[in-house]
């Protein structure tokens, strides 16, 4: 039998279509939280809504892994946009993952080092969980036709220029913080070259490394983590989830 993909979402708006979208669905419970395992377009997934934050998100992708013996991690949901060119309704596509609020407190600031290392040895210098370069042109070639044009109103809502969506593929930044700061998101961006900032998807990837498995997070933009990432997200959420759904449904078949 196929082992499943374990796909983690941490709001119920992520998890919703994805969950319409199974049959052969059985919904139960993992560590208390919302799951569901059946077949997506006939490959088995399990389904997980984890909650908020790395630890929520960690606790359900080892879980995904040794209960259910899933040989990959998929995340999907909601993101805060850091790169200047991307607006709400984007979506990115992470090909490297990093958790930009773990590492050594000195007096000078954070100093940066690898999740789940202790501050010695060289290897803690490698803070960047990399998807692999096999995966990631698999993922691109999926999507290569795949487009999104979102309605007139809600590109004027989200300061869009357009009503077309990009798709981008890059950096990814974790951190249990809700970034609703225009100074920290111009640091993140500058500190990392991130394109966008949640709070679970590295967390999945430290555990999926652990495991030598692969972890593929996609993220549509809800806000763009400034000044009104508060107002912009409960606003958006709800109608941009779905784009990153519509995307881990292409990319299922590739992983």
């Amino acid at each position: 039998m196929t082992r499943p993909i374990g796909i983690i979402c941490a709001l119920p708006e992520e998890r919703a279509l994805l969950s319409e979208w199974l049959s052969e669905a059985e919904a139960g419970l993992v560590a208390g939280r919302p799951m569901m395992r059946g077949r997506l377009d006939g490959r088995p997934v399990v389904v997980t809504e984890s909650g908020c934050g790395k630890v929520a998100a960690a606790v359900q992708a080892a879980l995904l892994i040794d209960r259910y013996d899933c040989r990959a991690l998929v995340v999907s949901g909601v993101a805060g946009g850091l790169a200047p060119e991307l607006a709400i309704a984007d979506i990115v596509v992470a090909d490297s993952l990093i958790q930009h609020d773990y590492g050594h407190m000195t007096e000078a600031g954070l100093r940066r080092f690898r999740p789940g290392e202790p501050p010695v040895g060289d290897r803690r210098h490698d803070i960047v969980f990399s998807v692999d370069a096999d995966l990631m042109q698999r993922l691109k070639a999926s999507l290569q036709d795949i487009s999104f044009d979102i309605p007139v109103d809600l590109a004027k809502q989200g300061h869009r220029q357009d009503q077309h969506v990009r798709l981008a593929f890059g950096p990814i930044l974790s951190g249990d913080q809700f970034i609703n700061s225009e100074t920290v998101r111009e640091r993140l961006h500058s500190d990392f070259g991130a394109l966008a900032v949640e709070m679970e998807g590295a967390a999945v990837a430290q555990v999926a490394a652990m495991s030598n498995l692969p972890a593929v997070v996609v993220r549509s933009l809800s806000d763009l983590a400034g000044r009104d990432s508060h107002l912009d997200f409960g606003q958006f959420v709800a109608t941009v989830a779905p784009m990153a759904a519509i995307v881990v449904r292409r990319l299922v078949g590739v992983i």
